[in-house]
C-alpha cells in the first residue's frame, strides 16, 4: 500500500472509532428533583435550613442514565466505591443520584430491604457512635438542623435492623465524598425525591467494594439519557 493509502487508511479508522465512541457515550440528562414531591410541611422547614445551600458537583447531581445491571425495576442500588445510588426504572434507564458515603471502615455491603421510612425523623445515635462521638446528646428531634435530614430509609436483613440508613443531610457540601458515619447521606430534595418512589420492602443492593462502575466507564455510570420526553 502506497504512503497515501496506509495515511488514509489510518485517517478512516480514526473517524470511526471516534464516531462509535460518540455513539456509546450519549450526554447524561440531569434532572432536579421534581418540586411537586414537596409537601408543605418540606418546604416550611427547608425554608429554615441554617446549613448553607451549596451547589453539588454536576458529576453528582440527579440524573437519568441508562441502566446495564440486571436489578429489576423499583430496586435500589448503591455503588459506594463511586457515590452513586441508583433506582431502577423499566426499559435499561435508572434515575442515579450523588450520594455521601461511609468510610471504609464502617460500610456496609449486601442485599437488604427498606423495613422502615421517616419523614423528618428523629436521630438517636447508637451506642457505637456514642463511643466514637463524645458529647451527642441521647436524641435530636426532626427537623433542618437534624443529621438525618428530611427522610430516612431503614435497611433490614430479614427482620433484623442493619442500622443502615439510606437519608437526608445538612451537609450538602460532601456529596460525592466519604465521610459519614456508615450510612448513606443524600441532598434533603432527593431524598424526598428517592422515598417518594420507594416503597417499605424496596429491595436495596449495596455493592461490594471494587464492583461498582468508575464514573468514567460509559458501562453505566456516564451513559446518559437524551431527552425521553418524560420528567422522571
Amino acid at each position: 500500500m502506497s504512503l497515501f493509502g496506509s495515511k488514509l487508511a489510518s485517517l478512516i479508522a480514526t473517524a470511526l472509532a471516534g464516531a462509535l465512541l460518540a455513539g456509546c457515550m450519549q450526554t447524561t440528562t440531569y434532572e432536579k428533583s421534581p418540586e411537586a414531591n414537596l409537601k408543605p410541611r418540606d418546604k416550611e422547614l427547608l425554608a429554615k435550613a441554617r446549613y448553607e445551600k451549596v451547589a453539588v458537583a454536576e458529576p453528582y447531581r440527579r440524573a437519568i442514565v441508562n441502566y446495564h445491571r440486571k436489578e429489576l425495576p423499583g430496586s435500589i442500588v448503591v455503588d459506594s466505591d463511586n457515590h452513586y445510588l441508583y433506582y431502577v426504572l423499566e426499559s435499561g434507564k435508572a434515575i442515579r443520584y450523588g450520594i455521601t458515603v461511609g468510610e471504609e471502615a464502617l460500610a456496609f455491603s449486601g442485599i437488604a430491604r427498606v423495613g422502615n421510612m421517616q419523614e423528618w425523623p428523629k436521630w438517636t445515635p447508637t451506642a457505637d457512635i456514642h463511643k466514637r462521638i463524645e458529647g451527642l446528646p441521647q436524641s435530636v428531634p426532626g427537623g433542618p438542623d437534624n443529621p438525618l435530614g428530611a427522610r430516612a430509609l431503614y435497611l433490614y436483613q430479614g427482620n433484623k435492623d442493619t442500622l443502615f440508613r439510606i437519608h437526608g443531610t445538612n451537609q450538602p457540601e460532601y456529596i460525592g465524598a466519604s465521610i459519614s458515619s456508615g450510612c448513606i447521606r443524600m441532598t434533603n430534595e432527593d431524598v424526598i425525591d428517592l422515598y417518594s418512589r420507594a416503597k417499605l420492602n424496596t429491595v436495596v443492593v449495596v455493592l461490594d467494594p471494587k464492583q461498582g462502575d468508575s464514573p468514567y466507564n460509559p458501562k453505566m455510570a456516564l451513559q446518559g439519557g437524551g431527552n425521553y420526553g418524560t420528567s422522571y
